[in-house]
């Protein structure tokens, strides 16, 4: 049974683009809660701050203001080492493009996220890529090298690799942008079996509003800001 406490907790969260005269204010406040099981979609025209607030999520950026809390731990004020300690146990990413490393097999892609995080055995990492590759239906694609895999198979392999450190929260940007429809229907599917499966956090920012419908909380954002919350 998922927990009941929050994978992340946002608060207050400030950021400005620029400097002086040129500085914009993109994100005014916005405050944001994930709960584990679950899956968020981000929607809102361009510009609006979407990627913005995901990066900063994600510890890519720092905030100018408020609070990021992951696992129960505030990441505001933490060195860089220990950012990047939260990030690798706790966040997994898609991305529009899935950025695989062409000269690498589908099981290799996916073991790099646990050599980074460096606490599994060689041995042990590739049968959990074997596991999560057939998971994401590519059982028997596993040796296969990234450029000889369709688009929608590399999504899949980076799917699977932004789940291999069993992380608490999924963040994706624009995860189904450069698939067919066929495709960006099972990979968005997987993203929300997957989450409700192993108890995690999956929140998408995507232009596609049929998608978003499918998740379980739509967040509506305008300049800066959430303007609404509400269930599908």
């Amino acid at each position: 049974m998922p927990s009941l406490k929050p994978t992340l907790q946002a608060k207050g969260i400030q950021k400005f683009l620029g400097s002086d005269l040129n500085s914009v204010h993109v994100l005014r406040g916005v405050d944001l809660e994930l709960m584990p099981g679950h899956s968020y979609s981000i929607v809102g025209p361009s510009g609006c701050g979407k990627s913005t607030l995901l990066y900063l999520l994600g510890l890519l950026d720092r905030q100018n203001e408020g609070e990021i809390v992951i696992g129960g731990r505030s990441a505001t004020h933490a060195s860089e080492v220990e950012r990047t300690e939260i990030r690798n146990m706790h966040i997994g990413f898609v991305f529009q493009f899935h950025f695989l490393l062409a000269e690498f097999t589908a099981a290799e892609n996916v073991m790099l996220p646990m050599s980074k995080l460096g606490k599994r055995s060689p041995e042990e990492m590739r049968e959990i890529a074997f596991q999560l590759l057939s998971e994401v239906g590519l059982g028997n694609k596993v040796n296969r090298l990234a450029t000889q895999l369709s688009g929608g198979e590399q999504q899949r392999v980076a799917v699977a690799r932004a789940l291999a450190n069993q992380p608490s929260i999924i963040l994706a940007d624009e995860p189904t942008g450069n698939l067919d429809v066929n495709n960006s229907n099972v990979v968005f599917e997987l993203l929300c079996r997957l989450a409700r499966q192993h108890g995690q956090s999956v929140l998408m920012v995507t232009h596609n509003p049929d998608l978003a419908k499918r998740t379980d909380f739509v967040l509506p954002m305008k300049d800066g800001l959430f303007v609404e919350d509400e269930k599908s």
